[in-house]
Parts: C-alpha cells; sequence; structure tokens
C-alpha cells in the first residue's frame, strides 16, 4: 500500500477545495469523494493523480470500495452548519452521525491505516473559562454541535496498532478557497463591507476562535506526516486568534477601507440568538507537534479582497453557491 494514496471525504467543499490541489503538489495520489452539491469545476480533474467519485457517505458499501488500496482517509464531509442542519434534521442526523460509525468500519475493514476527522470547536457551546482545552466539557448548544463530539468516541473506539486515527477541533474558517463560502463570520463581514460599505453585526460580545483556511489545510498536511504515536486516539484545539465578533468586524472596516477606498463602512449592531462563546487553547498541538498557526484574520480579509479584485468572487450577495443553506434549499437535498 502506498501511504501516499489519500481519500478526501467532502473533497469539493470549502476547506477540501483549498487542501486537495495541495496534497497534489506534495506528491500525494488524491480521491475525492463527494455528492457535488457545490460543484467540482473548482477542482483540477485534469491531474492524473486525482481521482473524483460521486457518492454519499451514508453508502458504506460504495465507501468500502473507494477505501481499498488507500492509506489514509481524511474526512471533512457533514452538513455543514447550523442553519444547514437545521433544514431536515432527519437528514442531517443521518448524513453527520449515523453514518460516521459505519464509514469508520469500512475504512479499517478495507485496510486503511490512518483516519483524519475534523470535528469542530463548537463543541465546547458556551464557556466562561480563560482557556479551553482539550478536556473542557464538551456543552453543544445545537445538534450540529452534538453530533460533531458524539463521533469522536465512534472512532476512538476502533483504533489499534494497525489504524490510528486522530481528531482535530478547528475554530472558524476564514479566508479564500476555490469553493467560496460567504457564510462563515469573517467572510460574511468582508463581502458585505465590500459590497455594502456597511456591516451588520450580530450581537457583538460573544468570543470566537478563528483560523486561516491555509492553516486548516497545513494542520492536515501535519497530520499525514506525524508520528502516529503521537497523535493516536489523540484531539487537537486548532485556532489562532480569539477576537469577538465586534473586533473581528473592526479588522475587516480596517482592511476593506484599505483596499476599496470610498466612503466609511458603517457597522450596525443588532440582537443575535446565537449566543456561543467560548475561547480556544491550542497549545497542545504546539507542545506535541510544533504546529503554530501563522495567519491572521486580517490575512484572511486580505485574500478575500485580492479574489473580488480578480473577479473570482462574482454575484457573492445572491449567488446560492456562496451559501450553503441557500445552495441545500435549491437543489432540495435528501
Amino acid at each position: 500500500m502506498d501511504d501516499k494514496s489519500i481519500v478526501v471525504l467532502g473533497g469539493a467543499g470549502y476547506c477540501g477545495s483549498r487542501l486537495v490541489p495541495q496534497l497534489l503538489s506534495l506528491g500525494y495520489t488524491v480521491t475525492v469523494f463527494d455528492t457535488f452539491w457545490f460543484g467540482r469545476d473548482f477542482l483540477p480533474a485534469d491531474n492524473p493523480y486525482l481521482n473524483l467519485i460521486e457518492g454519499d457517505i451514508r453508502d458504506s458499501q460504495k465507501l468500502s470500495k473507494v477505501f481499498k488500496d488507500q492509506f489514509t482517509v481524511v474526512n471533512l464531509s457533514c452538513i455543514s452548519n447550523d442553519a444547514s442542519f437545521e433544514l431536515d434534521e432527519k437528514l442531517s442526523t443521518s448524513v453527520n452521525l449515523d453514518a460516521f460509525e459505519p464509514m469508520v468500519i469500512a475504512a479499517k475493514q478495507s485496510g486503511v491505516r490512518k483516519f483524519i476527522y475534523a470535528s469542530s470547536s463548537s463543541v465546547y457551546g458556551i464557556s466562561e473559562a480563560k482557556n479551553v482545552t482539550e478536556d473542557h466539557p464538551l456543552v453543544p448548544l445545537t445538534l450540529y454541535n452534538k453530533y460533531k463530539g458524539m463521533c469522536e468516541p465512534l472512532l476512538k473506539k476502533h483504533l489499534d496498532k494497525n489504524f490510528t486515527g486522530v481528531v482535530f477541533r478547528p475554530a472558524t474558517v476564514c479566508g479564500f478557497a476555490p469553493r467560496q463560502r460567504l457564510d462563515l463570520s469573517v467572510n460574511i463581514l468582508t463581502n458585505l463591507a465590500i459590497n455594502n460599505r456597511k456591516i451588520t453585526v450580530f450581537g457583538g460580545a460573544q468570543m470566537r476562535p478563528n483560523l486561516h483556511i491555509q492553516d486548516y489545510c497545513d494542520v492536515i498536511k501535519e497530520f499525514l506526516k506525524a508520528d502516529e504515536r503521537k497523535i493516536q486516539g489523540e484531539t487537537f484545539n486548532v485556532g489562532f486568534q480569539n477576537l469577538t465578533i465586534m473586533e473581528i468586524a473592526l479588522v475587516v472596516k480596517q482592511v476593506v477601507e484599505r483596499e476599496f477606498p470610498g466612503p466609511d463602512i458603517q457597522i450596525e449592531v443588532t440582537k443575535s440568538n446565537d449566543n456561543r462563546s467560548y475561547h480556544i487553547n491550542s497549545d497542545k498541538i504546539r507542545k506535541v507537534l510544533g504546529f503554530v498557526p501563522k495567519y491572521t484574520i486580517e490575512d484572511a480579509v486580505q485574500e478575500l479582497c485580492n479574489a473580488f479584485k480578480e473577479n473570482l468572487l462574482l454575484d457573492s450577495l445572491n449567488d446560492d453557491k456562496y451559501f450553503n443553506v441557500k445552495r441545500l434549499k435549491s437543489i432540495a437535498v435528501k
């Protein structure tokens, strides 16, 4: 078995679309398994080391065939974010929870050696702790967050000397990707600042950890090359800047006003029913693997500004491809 063979579940999603080309450039043979609800033309399909397979992670028989002769599975697949989840809780439960353990079993039985699972730092819900470490109680506020946490032990119970598994809990991701999302906090605010010269802040005092999408990709690459003894059965927070929603808005305002001169960008504050607030600590991954995020929220906003200038984000306020909820509604997923 070639240890350079990887299956990326959900590889045509926001993070996957940036990760996959980088894996190819490092010499990996990559299989993307995805429903392609958001398209696929942004992936380098002409690369001979890339294989695109349309499928649903609930189809464990098809997964077993895909996993054959693969060394690593990177699971980025899910119905992502609370609002998308709540469109159809039965569907979302079947994808985000029910399909998970059969997927792990299929990978192990097919001879996969390493399984990397992208959980979420949202599993912590609300916490007044100054630093939320990996052993902090999970108090998720939504089923999406709850299921992310429930899947973690479902992976760990199947691990053994021939099957290595690691969980990471990324902060809210930001920045540019070929399959762009504009329904994540930094990206939302940047889109509104550029196109409306106005930012609406819901709440504002909630503390949120953030992670640049390049750091997200880099940490996965770190797990791929890590000593298996260091990551086996471990869970790692991965975040960088912990800022309030209002502080994020002020960073966005500063960068966008510099890159797109014009009238001052207005910040309007309104009430929010999204009370998630927590400050994650990512010291563990630094101590164990030496991984330290490099890219700031300002870098993410700058990337997005550059993408707008290059006309890569057309009709960004309306096109449903940028917004998970809009797209799932438009294609009536079942």
